[in-house]
């Protein structure tokens, strides 16, 4: 393969970042803007060993799943890198991505993955929406997103995938800022006032946060900004409502997910929607064109840093929060608060997890991960007792908030690890009660990297009946189901949701259950004991550069191997070599050397993308 050559390809597969991938003579290209069933023309313009990229010159054949992107900024913004791909062949395609990694790496060839769970309209699910603020050379305003792995805005007031409030509001702002002569952000020259602009919406309340991220502890004529959000009139814009009244029925290659799915989007248009919690209690949520302005808000962020929110939050004008639904559960949400940003497919992923859960009312149950509740108060409403464990202290904070707003007193919440409480606490209230902890439920939601070997270990020795595994990463769930499975378990039901549709990204959900016939197993943990999840001792940073130098011929620095290990989902243990600089650069690794890293750790034997 020879670059600046012209070859004809039929594309027969997608990366996660939405390229197209073909071979030539069984070598592998891989061809932005490109979808599943294209015949193309193509030229080559970068070679590695077994792999290389090519340009797009034309389309020959377009596939039958290929579609005209909706956002005409699709390409260059690169944040919905599957728009081009017909919204069915998008949900097979991440079924397929599930159902491979199970099988090739967690090594569970008869476990089923049924279609993925999707959404009917498969647009404008965002209720969170980040804008970054800039200038051009000339020093006029820009406003949108970021250019895919850049640093410069492509100019949007828009997303296609984000709230229909969005526009208005960021117009507003553009013209706050044109009027007064707020000067926008300037990232190398750290000067400028507004940096980002931050949108929150409650898809049930209609409630909407506007949050400026600004570069100093004031903002100038801060009043006229309030004044001219608040003058902004939303009847024109699709509301709320009718986003929810799109979503009446679950995606036609999707599965069922529970029987009490068919209440999930009941509305009326323009009626007062009521829901009944299990206590009797009546929420009534205006559906309808009902958006509406709840909160003003600044966020001071003066550090030179890529990070898009600061510690400090003020409020302009309102409350200094909105408040939202999920099912029948009432949550608060501040600038800082983490919560899901897909409400339709939210419901339907904890709808899922309930299900498997199969709750009677007696149960005790450990939610891992648990954020700011979300799961375990759903739980809570169908469990005896609801134990929840979460690392950021704010969450949990947010956690206990939550609860008492709801009225639900069966859950409990522990800051700290994962990985470290949970173990802890068995080994200490066996203790104290003489005889073994159990659980009935443990369902966890871990992060990408997946769970800690002891959080595993942990797991087995209470010998919950069901395990609910959450996963945003089927990667790591395969390698977390082939440990689970090899010690007593095994996997019941698995099914995606697609939280993220346009992009290459997709949940899971999996079910798995005690065998009947399981030996007792017997792991001894001591309190506090801590463990290090690294697949293979093996593979050391100084053999992985020793390797990739002897094969490629190049140097790969420790940092670099560091990024492709987190992004594998291996297991990175503590750094105690950071830099001393309170936001150091670092620099991204280079594709190429990706792939050398990655070669290098299949050698030794680690399971990995």
């Amino acid at each position: 393969m020879e670059k600046n050559q012209e070859y004809i390809v039929k594309i027969e597969d997608m990366s996660l970042e939405g390229e197209g991938v073909g071979k030539v003579d069984g070598y592998a290209l891989f061809v932005k803007d490109t979808v599943i069933g294209d015949e193309v023309r193509v030229k080559v313009i970068k070679t590695k060993k077994t792999y290389g990229y090519a340009r797009l010159i034309e389309v020959i054949s377009p596939s039958p799943y290929r579609k005209q992107a909706r956002c005409p900024i699709a390409r260059k913004c690169g944040g919905c890198n599957l728009q081009e791909l017909n919204y069915d062949e998008q949900l097979k395609f991440k079924r397929g991505i599930i159902q491979n990694n199970i099988r090739r790496i967690g090594g569970l060839t008869d476990v089923e993955v049924q279609p993925v769970i999707g959404m009917n309209e498969p647009y404008f699910y965002r209720n969170k929406s980040q804008f970054p603020v800039g200038e051009d050379k000339d020093g006029n305003i820009k406003i949108g997103f970021y250019a895919g792995r850049t640093h410069s805005i492509i100019e949007t007031d828009t997303c296609y995938i984000g709230a229909p409030v969005n526009e208005p509001i960021v117009g507003a702002v553009r013209e706050f800022m044109e009027e007064n002569k707020i000067k926008p952000y300037n990232e190398i020259k750290h000067t400028g006032i507004i940096r980002h602009i931050l949108i929150r919406c409650g898809y049930t309340t209609g409630e909407i946060m506007v949050c400026l991220v600004i570069n100093q502890s004031k903002l100038p004529h801060a009043d006229k900004l309030a004044e001219k959000l608040l003058g902004l009139d939303f009847s024109g814009v699709m509301g709320n409502g009718q986003i929810w009244k799109k979503e009446q029925s679950v995606h036609g290659e999707t599965a069922d997910c529970g029987q009490s799915m068919a209440d999930v989007e009941r509305v009326t248009s323009g009626e007062q929607i009521v829901n009944a919690d299990n206590s009797g209690n009546m929420h009534g949520h205006k559906h309808e064109n009902s958006w509406h302005i709840k909160s003003i808000m600044l966020n001071v962020n003066t550090k030179n840093t890529n990070v898009i929110l600061g510690d400090e939050c003020k409020t302009l004008w309102g409350t200094p929060y909105i408040e939202d639904y999920i099912g029948d559960i009432k949550y608060r949400i501040s600038p800082l608060s983490f919560y899901q940003v897909n409400p339709v497919q939210t419901r339907k992923l904890y709808q899922t997890a309930l299900d498997y859960a199969e709750l009677t009312g007696n149960e005790t149950v450990w939610d891992l991960y648990c954020g700011i509740g979300t799961i375990s108060l759903f739980l809570a409403k169908q469990a005896k007792k609801v134990y929840g464990v979460e690392i950021v202290p704010q969450a949990i904070e947010d956690a206990r908030e939550n609860a008492r707003l709801n009225n639900i007193e069966n859950a409990e919440f522990f800051a700290g690890k994962a990985e470290e409480v949970l173990p802890d606490f068995y080994a200490k209230e066996s203790e104290r009660l003489g005889h073994k902890l159990t659980a009935d439920v443990i369902v966890v939601d871990p992060p990408r990297k997946g769970c800690d070997e002891a959080l595993l270990a942990t797991m087995v020795q209470m010998e919950p009946e069901k395990i609910v595994y959450v996963s945003c990463d089927s990667a790591t769930l395969a390698r977390d189901l082939k440990y689970l499975c090899g010690n007593g378990y095994e996997v019941q039901r698995c099914v995606g949701c697609d939280m993220f549709p346009q992009t290459g990204h997709v949940e899971t959900v999996v079910k798995l259950s005690l065998k009947k016939d399981t030996p007792k197993i017997e792991v001894t943990m001591k309190p506090d004991e801590e463990s290090n999840y690294t697949p293979q001792e093996k593979a050391t940073y100084s053999k992985i550069k020793e390797y990739v130098k002897d094969k490629y011929g190049v140097n790969v620095h420790t940092s670099y191997i560091a990024q492709v290990k987190r992004m594998c989902g291996l297991d990175m243990g503590e750094n105690y070599n950071k830099s001393k600089k309170e936001n150091p650069e670092v620099k991204q690794c280079p594709q190429e050397k990706v792939e050398y890293i990655k070669d290098a750790l299949r050698h030794f034997g680690l399971e990995i993308i």
